[in-house]
């Protein structure tokens, strides 16, 4: 087995639903794994991929697993304090780094390599949080701990210029 990538993702539902983006389980001929924080690892099904919002929801064979309760991204105000979580560079997990929410309702177009074809994301919030490769999929949590979006692109060349999926989306 030979591995290919990795990103970030959360668990929503206690019976293993999971939500991460899209650009993270692009290949359907790809066998994904989720290792989850006491050291298990399951085999992903992936239930659906979404192309025009970027989101992709997991199922893995697992039950009474910890969950993140979903805010309202629709709350959410400009200057708010939010934290960003995922797994670095998929070296280094549970990163956790902190900012603003710097704008709102944001339009980009991203590709996950230069080879790719670029996707246009719209209504995006944009935070100061540092968001790097590998930290897409995962939460972008408020001061409540509630998943308020879903980490999702970053400007390369810039420095913390980060964009989350809304979690209403």
């Amino acid at each position: 087995m030979v591995k290919i990538g990795g990103g970030s993702g959360f668990i929503v539902r206690h019976d293993g639903i999971i939500l991460t983006n899209k650009h993270v389980v692009t290949d359907s001929n790809a066998t994904y794994t989720v290792l989850v924080n006491d050291g298990r690892e399951f085999k992903a099904a992936v239930l659906a991929r979404d192309p025009i919002e970027d989101i992709a929801i997991l199922k893995i064979d697992a039950t009474k697993l910890p969950t993140v309760r979903l805010g309202n991204s629709s709350k959410v105000e400009l200057g708010e304090e939010i934290l960003a979580i995922g797994n670095a560079l998929g070296l280094f997990k549970n990163t956790v780094s902190s900012g603003i929410v710097s704008g709102m309702a944001r339009t980009i177009r991203a590709s996950t390599d230069p080879k790719s074809p670029m996707q246009e994301l719209r209504g995006l919030i944009q935070t100061d949080a540092a968001i790097n490769p590998g930290n897409s999929g995962g939460p972008l949590v408020n001061m409540r701990g509630e998943a308020i979006g879903i980490n999702a692109a970053i400007v390369f060349g810039a420095q913390n210029l980060s964009f989350a999926l809304p979690i209403n989306a």
